[in-house]
C-alpha cells in the first residue's frame, strides 16, 4: 500500500517548479507500488552531497522511497512528455518507465530533479510495462558514477533497489528500479513536443524556465533565445570533447537523449572504447554506426540544428531572419567542438601551449593508433608513465618516429618536464569502466546475488586519476574473441 507523509529526517527539501508549468509538458502520476523492495546499493557520498541522510535510506521506510511505495511530504511525482528523432525519425515519447518524485533543492540552494527509472507505466509507455531489470540498471550506476569520477557532466544515480517482482524480457529477470539524479531532465526532445503539440506562448514557458533554471546570466539578454541557443550549443560542444577524449560512445544519440543543461544521460548501450577506432560501435540496434564513435560530433550537430528549429519562432518574427541567425550559431559548433577536443588533446599529450602543427601530431598518433589496434585508454596511460611495453604499436619506426617529434614538442613547453606528466596524468584516466570488468561485475550481481565484485570496481574507479597500485590489474585487457561486444538498450 503506497504511503505518504515520510520525511522520516532524510532531509528531502522539494520545490517542483516544472509541476508548475502547463499540463501539456508532463502527466502527473505517482510510482506503481512494488511488493518486496531491498536496497542492493546506495550512493552515501552522493547522499551526503544531497543534504541528504544516508543511514535514513537505509531504514524500511527510507528503502520504500527509493522503491516508489512512499511518497515524501512536499514531492509532486509526474511522467515527463517529449519527443524526439530516433536514428533520424520523429516520434512521440515521454517518460514511459521514469517518474520524476521532484525537485530536490539542497542546503547550499542546488536544484536536482530526483528520478526513479523503472517504476511502473505512464501515459507514455507504449505498450511497455513501465519496469526495468537489475542489470541494466546496475550498468547505469556504474557507468554513470564512473562519468562523474572522470570529470565529465552527468545525471548520476543515488541508489539501485531490487522489487521483489520477476520481470520477462528474454528471460525472466529480477526487477529493480534506479534512483537517477540531474539538474534537470529538459531534453532537445522536450522542446520539440512542445513546438509540435504545443502553441508560441507554450513554447515561449518553456524556453524561459530552461534560461531562468540553467541560464539565468543571459535573462536580460536583448535576445535572450539566440542566447539560449548559444549556451546549449557551447555546452554540448564541451560535453561531446569530453566524451571523445576518454572513448566514450553513448550509442544512442537520439534528441530525446540530449539535455540542455549538457549532461551525459539515458546510459543504455553505451560503453567505453577498448581498441581505438572511429567506427566503433557498440548497440545491437545500430547497424549502420549512425552514433559510432567517430560521428557523435557531427550527430550532436544535427541535434543541436533540431534544438534550434523548435526555438525560431522565439529568435526573431520574420522566419527568414531567424533561420539565417540560427543557422549562424549552430554553424559555429563544429570550431567550438574541436577547440575544446584540441585543448583536450594537448593536456592529454602533455602540451600547455599552442602551436600550428599540434593538430598534425595529434592525428598522426591516432592514425597510427588505428592502424596498430592500439588501446586507446592504455596508450596514453603509457605515454604518461614513459612506461616500457611490448605493444605492436609502440616498437615499430613509424611510432619512434612520431615519438621523437613529440618529445621535441614537449621541449617547447613553457613548463618543466614534471609539470606535463602532472599536465598528462590530470587528464588521462589510469582506468576507464572496462566493458568485461562491468559484464563481470553484473553476473555476480544478477546470477549470484553477490555485489563484491561491483563494490570494488565502484572503489578503483572512484578516482581514475590516482595511477594506484591497486588499479593497475584493472588496465588489463579482456582475453581475445571473434565475438565484437554487443551493448543493449535492455530495460
Amino acid at each position: 500500500m503506497m504511503q505518504s507523509n515520510a520525511n522520516l529526517n532524510i532531509g528531502w527539501n522539494f520545490n517542483n517548479s516544472y509541476a508548475r508549468l502547463p499540463q501539456l509538458f508532463y502527466t502527473k502520476i505517482k510510482p506503481e507500488p512494488v511488493p518486496s523492495p531491498n536496497l542492493v546499493v546506495l550512493n552515501q557520498s552522493l547522499a551526503e552531497s544531497l543534504g541528504l541522510n544516508p543511514d535514513a535510506l537505509k531504514l524500511e521506510e527510507g528503502i520504500d522511497i527509493l522503491a516508489g511505495n512512499r511518497i515524501p511530504d512536499g514531492s509532486a511525482p509526474i511522467a515527463q512528455a517529449y519527443a524526439g528523432h530516433q536514428f533520424g525519425y520523429f516520434t512521440m515519447l515521454g517518460d514511459g518507465r521514469a517518474v520524476m518524485l521532484g525537485e530536490h533543492v539542497t542546503p547550499s540552494g542546488d536544484r536536482f530533479d530526483i528520478q526513479f527509472k523503472g517504476s511502473g507505466k505512464t501515459p507514455y509507455s507504449r505498450g511497455g510495462d513501465g519496469r526495468a531489470v537489475l542489470g541494466p540498471m546496475l550498468r547505469e550506476y556504474i557507468i554513470s558514477e564512473a562519468m562523474h569520477d572522470i570529470g565529465i557532466p552527468t545525471s548520476r544515480s543515488l541508489a539501485v533497489v531490487t522489487t521483489g517482482e520477476s520481470i520477462m524480457r528474454e528471460t525472466s529477470r529480477t526487477g529493480a528500479i534506479l534512483t537517477r539524479v540531474a539538474t534537470s531532465h529538459l531534453r532537445v526532445g522536450t522542446f520539440e513536443y512542445v513546438s509540435k503539440w504545443g502553441t508560441d506562448g507554450d513554447l515561449c514557458i518553456l524556453a524561459d524556465y530552461a534560461i531562468q533554471r540553467h541560464f539565468p546570466h543571459i535573462e536580460n539578454n536583448e535576445n535572450k533565445y539566440i542566447a539560449l541557443l548559444k549556451e546549449v550549443i557551447k555546452r554540448q560542444a564541451s560535453l561531446i570533447a569530453k566524451w571523445q577524449l576518454v572513448g566514450f560512445i553513448h550509442g544512442v544519440m537520439n534528441t530525446d537523449n540530449m539535455t540542455i543543461s549538457g549532461e551525459t544521460i539515458d546510459y543504455g548501450p553505451c560503453a567505453f572504447m577498448d581498441i581505438y577506432s572511429p567506427e566503433t560501435v557498440f548497440s545491437s540496434i545500430d547497424t549502420y554506426g549512425r552514433y559510432a564513435y567517430g560521428n557523435q560530433p557531427y550527430i550532436a550537430a544535427w541535434n543541436l540544428s533540431r534544438f534550434a528549429e523548435t526555438l525560431l519562432p522565439l529568435i526573431h518574427e520574420n522566419q527568414d531572419e531567424a533561420v539565417s541567425m540560427a543557422q549562424n550559431e549552430v554553424t559555429g559548433f563544429s570550431d567550438i567542438f574541436k577547440e575544446n577536443w584540441l585543448t583536450g588533446m594537448r593536456n592529454k599529450l602533455g602540451i600547455n601551449n599552442e602551436e600550428p602543427e599540434d593538430e598534425v601530431l595529434i592525428e598522426s598518433l591516432l592514425s597510427l593508433m588505428e592502424k596498430y589496434k592500439a588501446d586507446f585508454t592504455n596508450t596514453f596511460r603509457i605515454l604518461t608513465l614513459n612506461l616500457d611495453s611490448k605493444e605492436v604499436m609502440l616498437n615499430n619506426d613509424e611510432f619512434k618516429s612520431w615519438h621523437k617529434k613529440w618529445l621535441e614538442r614537449l621541449e617547447r613547453n613553457q613548463a618543466s618536464e614534471i609539470n606535463c606528466h602532472q599536465l598528462m596524468k590530470r587528464n588521462n584516466p589510469a582506468i576507464i569502466p572496462r566493458n568485461h570488468r562491468v559484464e563481470e561485475a553484473l553476473k555476480m550481481a544478477e546470477e549470484q546475488g553477490n555485489y563484491y565484485t561491483m563494490d570494488k570496481l565502484l572503489e578503483v574507479l572512484e578516482n581514475p586519476y590516482a595511477y594506484s597500485q591497486e588499479q593497475k590489474e584493472y588496465t588489463t585487457l579482456p582475453e581475445p574473441t571473434n565475438q565484437p561486444y554487443v551493448t543493449f538498450c535492455g530495460t
